[in-house]
C-alpha cells in the first residue's frame, strides 16, 4: 500500500512539473470551456483584495482560468481567515500562506503542499520614522516593535543579532506608530509605507530579507488534490503564472478594477504603489540570474528555511520536505 501511494505521489509531481513548463505566459490560451463543464476551485487569499493579489485577479479578469478549464472563485482573507484549516479540510482548494507557516502546519500533521511561489522574496520589513536612530537591526535592542507576536522572524532577529526587544501585538493600523516616533512597526513594503506618507510622515524600513530571513510566500493545496487531480493543480498554477506575468508587464487595469470592485476601500494610488514596489523589488519575479522566476519553488531554499526554524526550536522534528513542496519544473 505504501509503495502504491509513493508511486501515485511521484506521478502527480511529475505531471505537475511537466505541465508547468508546457506553455509560457506569452503563448495564447485555448478557448474557454463552457462554464458548466469546468471544475470549480476556490483560492483563499491571505488578505482583503489588494495589489499583492494582482496576478490572480488578472488571471480571473482576463479569462485565463476559464481558458485553462477552471471555474475559479477568489475568497477574500483578513484576520482570522483560517487558511490552513480551510485548505486542509477541502473548504478551499488553494490558499495563500508564508512558507514558514506551511512548514509548521505540515509538522503538526496538516496535509498541505506548496504548489507555487507567489512572492520569491519576503517584502515584510520593520518601518521606522525617517529621523529614528534605528539604522540597523542591532539598534532594535531595548526598543518596542509592533508586529504579529508569534511569527518566527521575531526570535530570529533576537538570536541573529544577539538582542532583545519588547514585542507588541499588531492591530493592523498605523495610528499608534504615527503618533509615537519611537515605535517600530511591522509592515509590508508594498502597503503601509504608502499610508504613512499619505499622512505626511517620512519613513524608512529595514528589510527582513536583508537580515537573512527570506521565506517564500506561497500557494498551497491539500495533498489529496495534488495526488488525485494533478491536472487541476497544473492548470491553476499555469494560469496564475500567466496572470502574474501580465499584471507586472502589461496593463493592470482589468485586475485593478476587479480588486477595487471587491474591496471598495482600495485606492488607485495604493494599487499603483503596490505594483511599483512588487516590480522594483523583484518580489514576484525574483532574480533570473539565480534561476528565480514567477511561481518557482526551490526545494533547497525551503530546506534552508526549515533548518532556520529548527535552530530556533520552532520546528521541533525533521520534516520530509518531498511531501510538502513540489519540485521545480525543468
Amino acid at each position: 500500500m505504501r509503495s502504491r501511494l509513493l508511486r501515485s505521489w511521484g506521478l502527480a509531481l511529475a505531471v505537475l512539473a511537466l505541465g508547468a513548463c508546457a506553455r509560457g505566459p506569452e503563448q495564447p490560451a485555448a478557448a474557454p470551456a463552457p462554464a458548466a463543464s469546468r471544475p470549480r476551485v476556490v483560492l483563499q487569499t491571505d488578505w482583503f483584495p489588494q495589489g499583492e493579489h494582482g496576478g490572480f485577479y488578472q488571471a480571473l479578469a482576463a479569462g485565463h482560468y476559464a481558458a485553462a478549464g477552471l471555474e475559479v472563485e477568489i475568497w477574500p482573507g483578513g484576520p482570522g481567515s483560517g487558511i490552513r484549516l480551510k485548505v486542509a479540510r477541502g473548504d478551499a482548494d488553494f490558499g495563500m500562506l508564508r512558507a514558514d507557516d506551511v512548514l509548521l502546519a505540515a509538522s503538526r500533521g496538516l496535509p498541505l503542499v506548496m504548489v507555487m511561489a507567489t512572492l520569491q522574496h519576503e517584502p515584510l520589513a520593520l518601518m521606522v520614522h525617517a529621523d529614528s536612530p534605528v539604522r540597523a537591526f542591532p539598534d532594535l535592542a531595548g526598543r518596542t516593535v509592533i508586529g504579529n507576536v508569534g511569527m518566527a522572524w521575531l526570535p530570529y532577529l533576537e538570536r541573529r543579532f544577539g538582542i532583545t526587544f519588547e514585542k507588541r501585538q499588531n492591530t493592523y493600523g498605523l495610528g499608534e506608530f504615527l503618533g509615537r516616533p519611537d515605535l517600530i512597526q511591522q509592515v509590508m513594503v508594498t502597503n503601509e509605507p504608502y499610508f504613512a506618507r499619505q499622512q505626511g510622515r517620512e519613513v524608512r524600513w529595514l528589510s527582513l530579507a536583508a537580515a537573512g530571513y527570506d521565506p517564500y510566500h506561497v500557494v498551497v493545496a491539500r495533498r489529496s488534490l495534488v495526488r488525485d487531480r494533478p491536472e487541476v493543480v497544473r492548470a491553476f498554477v499555469a494560469a496564475s503564472i500567466r496572470g502574474w506575468h501580465e499584471y507586472l508587464t502589461a496593463d493592470p487595469a482589468a485586475a485593478d478594477a476587479l480588486i477595487r470592485q471587491r474591496n471598495p476601500q482600495m485606492s488607485a494610488g495604493l494599487l499603483e504603489h503596490s505594483r511599483r514596489e512588487l516590480i522594483a523589488g523583484g518580489y514576484v519575479t525574483g532574480d533570473p540570474a539565480r534561476g528565480e522566476r514567477i511561481g518557482r519553488l526551490d526545494p533547497a531554499r525551503v530546506a534552508a528555511l526549515a533548518g532556520q526554524l529548527r535552530e530556533l526550536g520552532i520546528l521541533e522534528a525533521p520534516l520530509d520536505l518531498s511531501t510538502v513542496v513540489l519540485p521545480p519544473a525543468p
